[in-house]
């Protein structure tokens, strides 16, 4: 199934988004193809203020996106060295509504036994396997008060269409410590680098192919673009927004972050080549996505004890108790792997919705106790007092005594 442009442009700009929180003092790595489909299929179940928010994050209408989440799984699916799977896993006694459920994938229904440790190493299992191993823990743990669990696993795998040689340390300035592995390869396609002007600074962008179609895009930006600068503008970059200026049409001299075009004399004629040298990295990042509840529109659905997601089930208020990501990424000399699984833990939200009605008064003022003497009409209160040691009754006086008129009230309602 082909994935519509529409919802391309919706995953990427979640993207662009969630890299601008990417801070420049460590490693990280984030994968909003693993978190987009899970909010779409909540946006479908969600109601009120909750659905407004999902839809925002999304990038489109609520009531389009459990289709939009279907073509992306299905798209994803077929794209060769991509594996992803989308997991539910609900208490027995969770009732859902047959048409949220039959929009998710076949299959993907598990159930949780209520026994969260048994749960747990259920759903780590799953996790590890749908990664090969990459990920080997579901982001989030199962509790007693889980009542369902929707998750999302992704892990893709590349080799390079012309590997890398490692060349042992990285000479770097930014790495003095001398024991960075370097890679290195050289290439007569110059037109796999190329600079883009953006609004924040110069981007040099090399664009290293797998031999799947699924490539690697090194970003290098001026050094005072922060992180999310750099990929919001990889992101637009494969948007078109900015034109790339390709390897082969730069002048001489210092032309982009990193990037030098040299001028040499040759005895023989040759073309040009491309020299790239780049660090080989291993990156792991944990996400605590309610720590971003508004970039993934999940405010609402986490900051109220009510249920928000009538469309998922009509019995039981749910809400998001928690929601996490884990990913992982490793570039070598061969080629290029990376995984992440995303789940929410959804509970229950509010107190619930019974199918009958029934009514019990009980009132026991057997401790000290307040009270109020107030004009029904203006709601003055006229006396106020705490009774903390009431009136104790006679000895041998078993009645009513001096309030036995209360009897004569013609109407009961009136007392």
């Amino acid at each position: 199934m082909t994935i519509t442009n529409a919802t391309i442009r919706a995953v990427n700009a979640l993207t662009a988004r969630w890299a601008q929180e990417v801070r420049g003092d460590g490693n990280s790595v984030l994968s909003a193809a693993g978190v987009w489909p899970l909010l779409a299929f909540l946006a479908d179940g969600a109601a009120g203020p909750a659905r407004g928010e999902l839809a925002g994050a999304l990038g489109m209408p609520a009531e389009q996106a459990a289709g939009a989440a279907r073509e992306l799984l299905a798209g994803m699916d077929a794209m060769r060295g991509l594996d992803s799977a989308l997991g539910l896993w609900t208490k027995r006694t969770l009732e859902l509504r047959e048409a949220w459920e039959a929009g998710l994938p076949a299959g993907a229904h598990g159930v949780l036994t209520g026994d969260a440790r048994a749960d747990g190493a259920a759903l780590d299992a799953w996790a590890a396997k749908r990664t090969g191993g990459l990920v080997e823990r579901m982001p989030i743990a199962v509790t007693d008060d889980t009542e369902m669990i929707l998750a999302n696993a992704l892990a893709l795998r590349t080799r390079w269409l012309r590997p890398f040689s490692e060349s042992g340390d990285l000479d770097s300035l930014h790495w003095p410590e001398g024991d960075v592995l370097s890679l290195r390869r050289v290439s007569a396609v110059p037109d796999r680098i190329g600079v883009a002007d953006t609004p924040h600074g110069h981007v040099t962008e090399l664009r290293v192919l797998g031999d799947n179609a699924l490539d690697v895009h090194l970003l290098l930006g001026e050094e005072h673009m922060p992180p999310g600068r750099v990929l919001g503008a990889g992101v637009d970059l494969l948007a078109r927004r900015y034109r790339v200026l390709p390897g082969s049409r730069l002048p001489y001299g210092e032309v982009g972050p990193g990037l030098r075009v040299e001028r040499k004399r040759s005895a023989t004629p040759e073309p040009p080549t491309l020299e790239v040298t780049t660090p080989a990295f291993h990156v792991t990042a944990d996400h605590d996505l309610l720590g971003r509840h508004e970039l993934f529109g999940l405010t609402t659905a986490v900051g109220t004890p009510q249920g928000h997601f009538p469309g998922v089930t009509g019995g039981l208020p749910l809400m998001i108790a928690s929601a996490a990501q884990s990913a992982r990424a490793r570039f070598g000399a061969t080629g290029f792997e990376a995984g992440a699984v995303t789940a929410f833990d959804l509970a229950v939200g509010g107190p619930p919705q019974l199918r009958w009605i029934v009514t019990t008064l009980r009132a026991r003022f057997d401790r000290p106790f307040g009270f109020l003497a107030l004009h029904r009409h203006s709601r003055l209160v006229l006396a106020a007092g705490w009774v903390a040691d009431p009136e104790r009754l006679p000895e041998h006086q078993e009645h009513l005594g001096d309030f036995e008129h209360l009897g004569d009230f013609e109407n009961p309602e009136d007392f």
